[in-house]
C-alpha cells in the first residue's frame, strides 16, 4: 500500500470588512505557488489588534466571503473564529484546524507582510511556528525587505529569519478593506476592487455608509 500524502492547507485569517480581490489574489496565488490542496478563510469575530470591530457586522462579513469565494473549488470559508467567544486569537484557531484535519496535514498561514513581520505581537507566536508556515505576501509599500529594517535587531532574529516565514510577491495589486469603506462612504464607485457579487450585498444591505 502507498504512503498516504501529507495534505496542504493554506489558512487566510482576516476581518474581510469587506474582502477585496486583493485578498482572492493573494490565496490565489499562495495556491498555486505552494502547491495547496484548499485554501480555508477564517473571518474573525473581533481582532485583539481591531478593538473597534463591531461584532454585529461578523455575520455579514462572513457572507460576503462565503459570496466571493463561492465560484473556487478549493477555497472553503470557516466559522471557527465566529463561533468562538473572546477575541479571535490565531494560535487558538491553528489548534483547532489541525485537530479537525489530522496529523497528515501541513498548514501555510497566508497575510500581508506588514501583518505577519508584527507577529512577535501574537498571542504564543513561537508555538504559531510550530504549527504552520507563514506566507507573508509582498504588495506596493510592504515589501519584506523594507519591513525587516524597521525591526529591532531582535525580532529580526526571533522572526524574520526564521525559515517558517517565506515571503510571496505579488502582481502589482494594492487594496485595502480600509479604503474601501471610505469609498463606500463618500459614494465612490468600488467597481474592479471588490467582487461583483460583493458590491451587490453591500449595496442591499447599506453597509459602510455610516461607518
Amino acid at each position: 500500500m502507498g504512503r498516504l500524502r501529507t495534505k496542504r492547507i493554506g489558512v487566510m485569517g482576516g476581518t474581510f470588512d469587506p474582502i477585496h480581490l486583493g485578498h482572492l489574489a493573494a490565496a490565489q496565488e499562495a495556491f498555486e505557488q505552494f502547491a495547496m490542496d484548499e485554501v480555508v478563510f477564517v473571518p474573525a469575530a473581533s481582532s485583539p489588534f481591531k478593538q473597534e470591530e463591531e461584532s454585529q457586522y461578523a455575520e455579514k462579513r462572513y457572507l460576503m466571503t462565503v459570496i466571493a469565494t463561492a465560484s473556487h473549488p478549493r477555497f472553503q470559508v470557516s466559522r471557527l473564529e465566529l463561533e468562538r467567544p473572546g477575541p479571535s486569537y490565531t494560535i487558538e484557531t491553528m489548534r483547532e484546524l489541525r485537530r479537525a484535519y489530522g496529523p497528515r496535514s501541513e498548514f501555510f498561514f497566508i497575510g500581508g507582510t506588514d501583518t505577519i513581520m508584527e507577529l512577535g505581537a501574537w498571542k504564543e507566536p513561537e508555538a504559531l511556528l510550530e504549527l504552520c508556515t507563514f506566507i507573508a505576501v509582498e504588495r506596493p509599500g510592504y515589501e519584506a525587505d523594507k519591513i525587516k529594517k524597521s525591526l529591532s535587531a531582535s525580532e529580526r532574529k526571533r522572526f524574520t529569519a526564521n525559515p517558517r516565514i517565506v515571503s510571496m510577491k505579488m502582481p502589482g495589486m494594492d487594496l485595502s478593506s480600509t479604503d474601501i469603506r471610505q469609498r463606500v462612504r463618500e459614494g465612490r464607485s468600488i467597481r474592479y476592487m471588490v467582487p461583483w457579487e460583493v458590491i451587490g450585498f453591500i449595496e442591499k444591505n447599506g453597509l459602510y455608509r455610516n461607518r
